[in-house]
């Protein structure tokens, strides 16, 4: 084996303090920015928001890694992003008014089966979208929901109205179902 393979594979080209700073200095910078940017990037809504994290992971990999491209960089760079989130995560759970300022509340989307224009517009988020959204949760319609909550992760949350049209049909036919039994009983007992 060549000593110059070895050396680009486990000898940094900068120090490992430097290797531990960058990722540090990059991971709470992405944390304040995707706050600025709003819940719909952490959603991932549409095509566009997915591109945006995408090339956004690939323009801070040369802050994070620096010059270096050795295995050993890599490992330091990405050991430190996972200890530096298991820090603040840990620390966030047990102060919960500095997760909810940095996180930020929910907010309705839909409310008594109303949708709050003004939460979309303020988010960002098109009616068609949050369709969509209803559907990959089992909504036909928005029509079906008596609430929608965009929470501090990104994610939307769905409550039907009780109860649904589907719901209201299979309990009309279990008691249909219940009195054909008890007449078939009576009928059977005489």
């Amino acid at each position: 084996m060549d000593a110059g393979l070895w050396r680009d594979l486990v000898v940094p080209d900068v120090s490992i303090l430097e290797k531990i700073i960058r990722p540090v200095l990059v991971y709470f910078f992405l944390i304040g920015s995707l706050r600025l940017a709003g819940k719909r990037e952490l959603a991932q809504l549409n095509p566009f928001d997915l591109v945006v994290l995408l090339t956004l992971s690939n323009t801070v990999q040369n802050a994070i890694i620096g010059n270096d491209n050795s295995v050993l960089g890599g490992v330091i760079g990405a050991t430190t992003l996972l200890a530096v989130n298991y820090i603040v995560v840990r620390f966030l759970y047990s102060h919960e008014r500095l997760d909810r300022l940095i996180e930020g509340d929910a907010e309705l989307l839909i409310e008594n089966g109303k949708v709050c224009r003004d939460f979309l517009k303020k988010e960002l988020i098109t009616l068609s979208e949050l369709e969509e959204a209803a559907h990959k949760q089992g909504f036909s319609s928005l029509e079906l929901v008596d609430r929608a909550v965009l929470e501090p992760g990104g994610s939307i949350s769905f409550l039907a109205k009780q109860p649904q049209p589907e719901e209201i049909r299979y309990q009309e036919l279990l008691q249909r179902l219940d009195a054909i039994s008890r007449d078939l009983a009576l009928m059977r007992g005489r």
